[in-house]
């Protein structure tokens, strides 16, 4: 048995998000919608608030409108709980108005919030990742193990490692090197897991692995403040390396589905691999629910449709089409005869009414939605996207760039942006 500690868990959802562009074009990563209805938000929050942890902290900082509305229609605690989501988003004060310039520097420039609350630790985590994750033992191996920081992460094959922090760790998880994501193969080489700890591991690999950082931390108190008291900007980049032979940092091998939503490829990859039949990540476990905005949706309606793996979220119309490997946002209409086939599509804010839809008649410019007679492959629809009869689009091999409309092909994926209009007739 542990003693039992107070613990405050902090959130980073303050990133540009640019590699995620064009979905993050008008929101911050943590905003982005994800597999038909939730926020990639709700993925930290839900393993807090499941494994105990009810006083969460989200730093906000780029875009954050979306992200703040999600957050304060989605988590509210009873008075008797004492939990809360508080969003902090950057400020100007009188040591500083500059915008956070860090990981760490978001931390440090909240400090002042964080101590009004009773804590002896602080979890921090990243707001962009798709996994679960028991926090609760990663504290328990801290408070176990009498580490000062804990840092969680995964086994990787030395071929998957590349812009991730990597770590020498020993037999008794103990870390005497932190690199934050090297490039030479020869220092990947030598950062590999060492046999022994090696066969410890539930999950075998054929290739040499490296454990590399999940961006998520267990600090003890006092030990975050001093870390802290420096002008430092990142965890990764400065802050853990400067503590190697001053703190005793230790790591949590987590052995789970774990997704870095990096990319506009990982991110269309993840939310299609929850169509399979056994998906990597179970939005179905009962005991460890992902949390969300309750919308109080009408149910789907599907009239003669073909479909195969596909997941629709709440209040969908689809009408006489065919679906095969696709992600089915909340509010979204597909109209007749319509073919999706490898496709995110998410949804709408809200449905139109007729007289707005009556207005967009006039304007000349289609409905939310997808229309009639559409052939669509290898994409991404973003939210409230207007999609006209008779529009193909399919990436084809087509070059990553801008095209006609604000279509973006970014990493191989097309992509609707966030309230696009494409006319009736259009080809790509």
């Amino acid at each position: 048995m542990v003693p039992l500690k107070k613990v405050l868990s902090v959130i980073m959802g303050g990133g540009r998000g640019s590699r995620l562009y064009p979905l993050t074009k008008e929101r911050c990563k943590p905003a982005v919608p994800l597999a038909g209805k939730y926020r990639l938000v709700d993925i930290p929050i839900s393993n807090c608030i499941n494994s105990g942890y009810n006083r969460i902290f989200v730093l906000t900082q780029f875009l954050t409108a979306s992200l703040h509305r999600h957050i304060q229609k989605s988590y509210h605690f009873d008075a008797f709980s004492g939990g809360f989501v508080d969003i902090l988003s950057a400020e100007q004060t009188e040591k500083s108005s500059a915008w956070y310039e860090g990981t760490a520097d978001a931390v440090r420039r909240n400090m002042v919030h964080f101590n009004s609350h009773d804590h002896d630790l602080v979890v921090i985590l990243s707001g962009d990742q798709l996994y679960r994750m028991e926090l609760h033992k990663v504290v328990a191996q801290h408070l176990a193990t009498g580490a000062d920081v804990t840092i969680a992460a995964v086994a990787l094959p030395v071929s998957k490692v590349e812009g991730l922090g990597l770590m020498r760790v020993a037999d008794d998880l103990s870390i005497s090197e932190f690199v934050e994501k090297p490039k030479d193969p020869a220092i990947i080489s030598g950062l590999a897991i060492s046999e022994a700890l090696e066969s410890r591991l539930q999950t075998k690999s054929g290739e040499k692995r490296c454990l590399a950082s999940m961006g998520i931390y267990v600090f003890s108190r006092e030990v975050l403040r001093r870390a802290l008291d420096n002008s430092m900007k990142d965890f990764g980049k400065e802050v853990i390396p400067s503590l190697l032979g001053q703190s005793k940092l230790s790591s949590y091998i987590f052995e789970g589905y774990w997704e870095d939503i990096g990319t506009v490829r990982a991110f269309f990859e993840a939310n299609l691999a929850l169509a399979q039949p056994l998906p990597p990540f179970d939005f179905f476990n009962r005991r460890a629910p992902i949390y969300t905005h309750a919308r109080y949706l009408p149910a789907s309606k599907i009239n003669k449709c073909t479909i195969d793996h596909v997941v629709i979220g709440d209040g969908c119309i689809v009408t006489n089409s065919t679906l095969r490997h696709c992600v089915i946002g909340i509010r979204s209409i597909l109209g007749e005869n319509s073919n999706l086939e490898d496709v995110v599509m998410m949804g709408a804010d809200y449905y139109e009414n007729a007289v707005e839809l009556e207005a967009c008649r006039v304007a000349g410019i289609p409905p939310f939605g997808i229309g009639k007679n559409c052939v669509i492959k290898g994409a991404i629809i973003d939210k409230s996207a207007r999609i006209g009869d008779n529009v193909t689009l399919s990436v084809d091999g087509k070059a990553d760039g801008d095209y006609e409309h604000g279509i973006v092909i970014r990493d191989g994926v097309l992509c609707v942006c966030k309230g696009g209009i494409i006319p009736s007739g259009f080809k790509l």
